[in-house]
């Protein structure tokens, strides 16, 4: 964990010295300040854990701080100190919402063991948020969209189940909408870091340059338009994971400086002279073919090796089709509540329609479509008519020869029934036999 930060805030210089002094041995890293305004200014720009302040200072007095500072940093503790203390001012001072209160002149060792209850006081407060939220994650996310009684998806949950026990880092792959992220939650939820961070960005998302500041943060004017110091998504992971969404997208010069991270978990902000050090657990995952792009030169061997520790694969949808319905129940039943609609299933036509289907948008395309179908939805059930964007186009309004038209119809009907070939013989209206004899004929078979 980083070390507690501490701002002193005095109009005596002696004092603020002797305070950094102090601190500073104990451990702690900390900044000062000779005015009110220079404290609330200083705290707009990198806001600490703790602030030290003067009652009595010229211009805005300490009690006026500390009414700003609760309005505008909450979760900041104040520690008041002065040297005309009274039961009044110290009464007021905890009324706006101070930790404790010292009269000067103060021990050292007093100070610190102060500051230390505090910190401790702070990490427990944290931790029971942490814990709370968490526990609710926890559920959420084993049961929220990662759905499923296919052999595939019992594969991926028994995985889940045998990484979350390490620490070691994991790559999930699978296409663009099957669920990479819920998977990295589920590691994350199951593994031995519950209740600390989940902090994910999308590599592919951002620039190279911005990446760098996203994930290393950045100390004030380290660039233009660094105006403050900001902590990067690296060290808000401290204590918990770090989720790359998107891995394949980096350059082989942010692979390099990723590995120097991952080696001893030590890095140093843009424009920053100080290490920091940030232990968290790394999970990565792509879309993307990285074997390729290790032959092609761009994704370095060492790097894949690095990440690869432990792999999750997650299958397509169209891979499992039988997971189909009960994720269509799933999240009819989810949009139905959210928006206070009484739906209350499928129609038969609808599920076989949901079913034939490709989804090459995988899960998330399912989710956006039973939404779609709820919205616009009437009846106690949705029947075919919410999911006509579904249904194959008619032969008639295709191009191509008639046999083309004949085979690309034969192949819709037959992804419409599951592949189920009597099925399809029915709507086709032909036998089975002959169903048969224009599968061959035309090269047509169930895909994967």
């Amino acid at each position: 964990m980083n070390p507690l930060s501490v701002l002193i805030v005095d109009d005596a210089l002696p004092m603020r010295e002797a305070l950094a002094a102090w601190l500073g041995k104990a451990g702690y890293v900390t900044r000062t300040a000779g005015s009110g305004r220079e404290a609330l200014d200083s705290m707009q720009n990198e806001p600490s854990d703790l602030v030290m302040l003067d009652v009595k200072m010229p211009g805005m007095d300490g009690l006026e701080v500390l009414e700003r500072l609760k309005a505008e940093h909450p979760r900041t503790l104040v520690v008041m100190i002065t040297a005309y203390g009274s039961i009044e001012s110290a009464v007021e001072a905890m009324k706006q919402g101070a930790s404790d209160y010292l009269l000067k002149p103060f021990d050292p060792e007093q100070l610190v063991l102060l500051i230390t209850k505090l910190a401790g006081q702070m990490a427990l407060i944290e931790e029971n948020e942490r814990l709370q939220a968490r526990l609710a994650e926890r559920d959420r996310v084993w049961l929220e969209d990662l759905i499923g009684e296919s052999a595939g998806m019992r594969a991926v949950f028994g995985a889940i189940e045998e990484v979350a026990g390490t620490d070691a880092p994991v790559l999930i792959t699978g296409e663009t909408g099957t669920g990479k992220e819920l998977a990295a939650r589920a590691v994350h939820a199951r593994g031995q870091r519950p209740f600390g961070p989940f902090v994910a960005i999308n590599c592919g998302a951002v620039t190279e340059n911005l990446l760098e500041s996203e994930l290393f943060g950045h100390e004030r004017g380290a660039f233009t338009g660094a105006v403050q110091a900001r902590r990067g998504r690296i060290e808000l992971a401290d204590a918990g994971t770090l989720f790359l969404d998107e891995i394949g997208e980096i350059s082989p010069r942010m692979q390099v400086n990723l590995l120097r991270v991952l080696d001893d978990k030590s890095y140093y902000r843009l424009g920053g002279v100080s290490e920091l050090q940030s232990d968290f657990r790394l999970i990565c995952a792509t879309h993307r073919d990285l074997g390729g792009l290790i032959e092609a030169g761009r994704f370095r061997r060492d790097f894949y090796y690095r990440i690869n520790v432990i792999g999750i694969h997650v299958p397509p949808l169209r891979e499992r089709a039988e997971d189909v319905p009960l994720l269509a129940v799933y999240f009819l039943n989810r949009f139905a509540r959210e928006m206070g609609k009484p739906i209350e299933g499928l129609s038969r036509e609808a599920m076989e329609l949901l079913a034939g289907y490709g989804w090459p948008g995988n899960v998330r395309e399912l989710r956006n479509v039973m939404e779609r179908a709820v919205v616009v939805g009437q009846g106690p059930l949705i029947g075919a008519a919410e999911l006509t964007f579904l249904r194959p186009p008619a032969a008639g309004n295709r191009e191509g020869t008639l046999a083309d038209v004949e085979a690309e119809h034969i192949r819709q009907t037959l992804a419409l029934c599951a592949w189920n070939m009597s099925r399809a013989a029915r709507r086709l209206e032909v036998d089975r036999g002959t169903l048969a004899r224009k599968m061959k004929k035309y090269n047509l078979s169930k895909p994967g």
